[in-house]
């Protein structure tokens, strides 16, 4: 669940097909800089009623996004 809401907030920001997001696929790839990344994550926040959540480290893939959200929810 979180994988396919990460892409649709993908899919928004990047105007990018969602088929071809993968967990390997980078954020760089996509063309996401760190402050798209931080806007994405406030809005994956509120689509899955999460507190706020602080990134500690830069996240370069798909997949470590995701990560990240799930080691937050536990």
């Amino acid at each position: 669940m979180i994988f396919e809401t990460v892409v649709e907030v993908l899919v928004d920001h990047c105007d990018v097909d969602a088929s071809t997001i993968t967990e390997d696929t980078t954020l760089d790839s996509l063309g996401i800089d760190s402050l798209e990344t931080v806007e994405m994550v406030m809005e994956l926040e509120e689509k899955l009623d999460m507190d706020e959540l602080e990134m500690e480290e830069k996240l370069s893939t798909v997949g470590e996004l995701v990560k990240f959200i799930e080691s937050k929810q536990n």
